[in-house]
């Protein structure tokens, strides 16, 4: 809901000397956050410590209490703790009246409860909030500075140090102002550690973890720790509740993340697919609507026809688009429906902004649709939207956990296949989830690596994203698999635990959503991209009370097989919970990927745009690809319609972008 920027001077930086140092300083953070306006086209706040050492700034998309008095940066009665908050905080009303006996509050926006929070529950207040954040905290008379993220990851946190002064914010162009001159960084992208780690493309820029906070005490370098992290059952351990209660146990749970994520002062909408996540979404709104008269942001008229939803129309040839369905699904339920067309010169037209908006290369054209979707939403007035990002996460929803579910007999549940059915059942999978054109998945992978993973493949299928023609001489940065680089960066007790406890199902589900989600699902297809034209997205699916209650379901009900017909059923549990509120034909329908078309005419508009980005001149000033390769890439996207090459050419074009928004230097050995 909004954007932020902070700068916090570390001990050895020189105080300002002058009341012009000073200004330099207010500048510097005012032009970071007209970077960001557009997070936060409402109200601009800002505050410092009049010493030069904390300065906070906050741009304001008002959702919840539009008055002035919820504008920030927020502090006490006392002038002595200070924090700016992007986001949304649910059960704030529960805390209001818990803690407001001995705090004033100043407004009835939902993220004052921050200050209310730390006051009573001092650091551990961080594991009291629900919802989708990033926050900094200033404690002035204690001298401790803290930022914090939410569980997994929907708002962005970035941090650097530049001249000794730590700054943070919402994106990483804001350093841009304060002197940060930005390098590729070569090993990480070919470790790539930017899709699994906290690093960033670029060096000494890190992503604060989800579920991590930072604090600094005293002006010293900041310290990073885990507040919260995903947990399994042991797989050893029997399952004591029937399918029925659990089912049951995720339906009341599912339906109270949407309900209160239809609390606001603006109107609201929903992002509606042809998936059965965002169709639950949406039946769920819609039955509390009508059924039990839930009010609908701003709305009290509980209509269904005033419910708008917005679905991404691709061209009908491509493969990609699922509008038809996610029509019928609307007028099923009787809610408005919206259309956005998407076509090439759409592709095209809005292919840089999203590059720089999102700050992430994601070789995909669906994160362009996300981008119009948000356009269209702003255009009916919509400034809140319910999205179904998430489930495939806590459900087991990607056709690649079927491998996984398939490494070990899943213990926990009576009816579980057996170690034979496991062995004659992966081995007939086994043609059908190969990739033509590619390397075989984990190939020359050192041994010690696929204990540490427990044999699961999921890292190795997932790398295929940071597959870039890299220059030769990038080569140095390869003595480590990336693979290995991760499994050895993660905590010793998740190691452990991906090893001797829990399923390998529940590993694969781990690494996907502490790396590849977070870091560039959440960031290209979410709130990144929503921002640009001021919508609010809200992922019921990511409450942490209804994921945790995921995570712990058996596996066998994730993933279900049946004998008859020798199919699996992804998402088993998820599909029994939100039958009532969906069409037979979503019930029914299996996983389909949201990803966008990869075919596309020679000499067409799209086809200009890669000619144009990857001319020799463009390609030699990153330095770490190789031009030659870029130029093949290109040629087999659009002559022999090779869709991984289109997405490899499609990755350098957005680096490209990057290296210019940014004025990336070269880099060299």
């Amino acid at each position: 809901m909004c954007g932020i920027s902070a700068v916090l001077s570390l001990r050895g930086c020189p105080a300002p000397s002058s009341d012009d140092q000073l200004k330099v300083l207010d500048d510097q953070l005012s032009a970071s956050l007209d970077l960001i306006q557009h997070r936060g086209p409402d109200a601009r706040g800002t505050w410092n410590s009049g010493d030069g050492n904390v300065y906070l700034g906050h741009v304001r998309l008002s959702i919840v209490d539009l008055s002035p008095q919820a504008n920030q940066p927020f502090h006490d009665r006392v002038d002595e703790v200070y924090a700016v908050v992007n986001g949304e905080l649910y059960d704030d009303e529960y805390y209001r009246e818990l803690l407001g006996s001995e705090y004033d509050f100043h407004s009835r926006s939902d993220c004052e409860i921050v200050l209310a929070l730390y006051r009573h529950y001092g650091l551990s207040f961080v594991s009291y909030l629900r919802g989708e954040f990033a926050l900094i905290l200033w404690d002035a008379r204690r001298k401790v500075f803290i930022g914090a993220r939410d569980r997994y990851g929907v708002k962005s946190l970035y941090y650097t140090v530049v001249n000794n002064r730590l700054l943070v914010a919402t994106e990483m162009k804001c350093f841009l102002p304060f002197g940060w001159k930005p390098e590729w960084d070569v090993q990480g992208l070919r470790e790539c550690g930017w899709i699994f780690g906290a690093g960033t493309l670029f060096k000494g820029v890190q992503s604060l973890v989800p579920g991590h906070y930072i604090m600094s005490r005293d002006f010293k370098p900041i310290q990073d720790a885990v507040y919260w992290d995903i947990e399994y059952p042991d797989k050893r351990m029997p399952e004591p509740r029937s399918e029925d209660e659990m089912i049951e146990g995720v339906r009341a749970r599912l339906m109270e993340a949407v309900k209160i994520r239809l609390r606001a002062d603006v109107p609201l909408g929903i992002y509606l697919s042809g998936g059965i996540d965002s169709s639950a979404v949406a039946g769920m709104v819609a039955h509390l609507v009508k059924e039990e008269g839930t009010r609908l942001g701003n709305d009290d008229s509980h209509i269904l026809s005033r419910i708008k939803c917005f679905t991404v129309q691709f061209d009908k040839d491509s493969g990609a688009d699922e509008s038809d369905i996610a029509q019928r699904t609307a007028e099923w339920l009787g809610i408005d429906f919206h259309p956005v067309p998407v076509t090439e010169d759409v592709i095209v037209s809005k292919f840089e902004d999203t590059v720089w908006h999102s700050e992430t290369p994601m070789p995909d054209t669906n994160g362009i649709g996300r981008l119009a979707m948000a356009e269209v939403a702003k255009s009916h007035g919509i400034k809140v939207i319910l999205t179904g990002e998430g489930s495939d996460e806590s459900f087991a929803g990607y056709k690649d956990l079927t491998q996984e579910f398939l490494l070990e007999t899943d213990h926990s549940w009576p009816s579980s296949l057996s170690g034979a059915e496991l062995t004659e059942l992966k081995q007939k999978l086994k043609a059908s989830y190969s990739m033509p054109g590619l390397p075989e998945i984990g190939k020359g992978l050192p041994e010690s690596t696929s204990r540490m993973l427990n044999n699961t493949t999921m890292l190795s299928r997932l790398l295929i994203i940071g597959r870039l023609p890299f220059a030769k001489w990038t080569d140095i940065y390869t003595t480590t698999r990336p693979e290995t680089a991760h499994v050895e960066s993660i905590d010793g007790r998740v190691r452990d635990a991906i090893m001797n406890r829990w399923h390998p199902l529940h590993s694969a589900e781990y690494v996907w959503t502490k790396g590849f989600f977070c870091n560039l699902l959440l960031r290209y297809l979410g709130d990144n991209i929503d921002m640009v034209h001021h919508v609010e997205t809200r992922p019921p699916f990511l409450d942490h009370h209804l994921s945790e209650y995921a995570n712990s379901l058996p596996p066998s009900l994730k993933i279900k097989y049946s004998p008859s017909d020798g199919s699996f059923t992804e998402k088993y549990a998820l599909r029994e919970a939100v039958c009532p509120f969906v069409t037979d034909e979503i019930y029914k329908r299996m996983k389909k990927p949201y990803l966008g078309p990869t075919t596309f005419q020679v000499n067409g508009a799209l086809h200009r745009l890669f000619r144009r980005l990857t001319s020799r001149e463009n390609v030699d000033a990153l330095g770490f690809v190789d031009c030659e390769k870029v130029q093949d890439l290109v040629r087999k996207a659009f002559e022999e319609n090779d869709p991984w090459a289109f997405r490899a050419a499609f990755s350098v074009c957005q680096f490209v972008v990057l290296s210019q928004k940014f004025g990336v230097a070269r880099a060299t050995v």
